[in-house]
C-alpha cells in the first residue's frame, strides 16, 4: 500500500533551523508532485509548498518564502523541506503529500495521499 512518512520534527527555538523528511513508498515517485502542508490547533490546514515531478518547478506559500526550501531525491523516494529562521508562529504538525494530477494547485483536496504528521515547536 501507499505510504508517506514524515520525520525530522521536533523542539527548535526561535531563529532554528530543522529538514523534514518523508518517505515515500508504494508509489511511482517520480510521477507524482508532492507538497507539504501544515496544521496548527484549531486551525484550517495550511499548504507551504510545492514542488514538480522532476524538481525543476517549486511553489511557496508568502508565509515561508525565502524561509523554507523543498527538494526532492526520486533516487530516494523522498521530498525534503529545509526549515529556516523559525518562528513560534510556525509550530504546527507538517505533513507531505502526493498529487499525480499535472496543476500546480495549493489546495489540499487536489492531493492523493497524505502522510501522518510530524510535530514542529518553535519556542521563543
Amino acid at each position: 500500500q501507499v505510504q508517506l512518512v514524515e520525520s525530522g520534527g521536533g523542539l527548535v527555538q526561535a531563529g532554528g533551523s530543522l529538514r523534514l523528511s518523508c518517505e515515500v513508498s508504494g508509489l511511482t515517485f517520480s510521477s507524482f508532485a508532492m507538497g507539504w502542508f501544515r496544521q496548527a490547533p484549531g486551525k484550517e490546514r495550511d499548504f507551504l509548498a510545492r514542488i514538480t515531478r522532476s524538481g525543476a518547478n517549486t511553489y511557496y506559500a508568502d508565509s515561508v518564502k525565502g524561509r523554507f526550501t523543498i527538494s526532492r531525491d526520486n533516487a530516494k523516494n523522498t521530498v525534503f523541506l529545509q526549515m529556516n529562521s523559525l518562528k513560534p508562529e510556525d509550530t504546527a504538525v507538517y505533513y507531505c503529500a502526493a498529487d499525480s494530477g499535472r496543476l500546480p494547485t495549493t489546495r489540499g483536496q487536489r492531493y492523493d495521499y497524505w502522510g501522518q504528521g510530524t510535530q514542529v515547536t518553535v519556542s521563543s
